[in-house]
């Protein structure tokens, strides 16, 4: 009897032990309209705040919350955000959340209160806000279609193809490296870096980023700038100068 449960124990320790090493199957969860609280199936950017609950900009519908099981949606008619177009995202040191629109500016949500900035009430240069970025002293980046705006608050400050290095007014990609240098990505000037006073252009006539027209930037761990172009695929740009590119047409 003792060796039948002796043996009974270790084939459930083999048994256990497969199951706890065997990889896992990868689950997919697919939301949109038909299924879930989400507002529109055309989802631009995403950020998650402090308690975790994810934050959702559609175009055409709004922002949305999720809390894992619970949707809230806010838009043009039940709140104050200005446009159903939401195109960028960001939560700031005090957990207010930024919203970029294409079309009705700028909008901060502190979780009861809306405030919207837009080229009739403050210095923003234009009303689409295609990409935010915050810096460490708490100043707001804005992408928009008339150049790179800055604001603390109270003052802007606008840097555009007429008073600054900026390749070009149309700006939809913002990031800032370990040094808190600002890469900025154009539609049709490439990509230019900010240190607070000097600017440094990258085109595909000086370097070797694959296109003019950047769509996305991201900073990697060993301060690599990755840079999603479109249509001529993904380069990384390497400390020293060195950039390599991704697929192309």
């Amino acid at each position: 009897m003792k060796r039948i449960l002796v043996l009974g124990l270790v084939v459930l320790l083999v048994i256990g032990s497969a199951v706890a090493t065997s990889p896992q199957t990868p689950e997919w969860i697919v939301y949109n309209t038909g299924n879930s609280g989400l507002p529109s199936n055309y989802v631009f950017c995403l950020a998650f705040d402090a308690p975790g609950n994810l934050w959702i900009g559609t175009y055409g519908g709004g922002v949305a919350k999720f809390d894992g099981e619970n949707w809230t949606v806010y838009n043009l008619g039940n709140s104050g955000l200005p446009h159903d177009q939401v195109v960028a995202l960001a939560f700031d040191a005090q957990e207010n959340l930024w919203i970029g629109t294409n079309g009705g500016g700028l909008a901060k949500f502190d979780g009861e209160t809306w405030t919207v900035y837009d080229t009739d009430n403050s210095g923003l240069p234009h009303n689409s806000v295609y990409a935010l970025a915050i810096d460490e002293q708490g100043n707001i980046w804005m992408g928009t279609d008339g150049g790179l705006a800055k604001s603390d608050g109270e003052n802007w400050t606008v840097y555009d193809t007429d008073n600054s290095g900026l390749p070009h007014d149309q700006v939809v990609a913002l990031a800032f490296d370990a040094q808190e240098n600002l890469w900025i990505g154009t539609h049709g000037g490439g990509l230019a870096n900010f240190d607070g006073e000097n600017w440094t252009v990258y085109d595909t006539a000086n370097s070797g980023l694959p296109s003019d027209y950047v769509n996305s930037l991201a900073i990697g761990e060993q301060g690599n700038i990755w840079i999603g172009t479109a249509g001529r695929g993904l380069a990384v740009y390497r400390e020293g100068g060195v950039i390599l590119t991704g697929v192309q047409e």
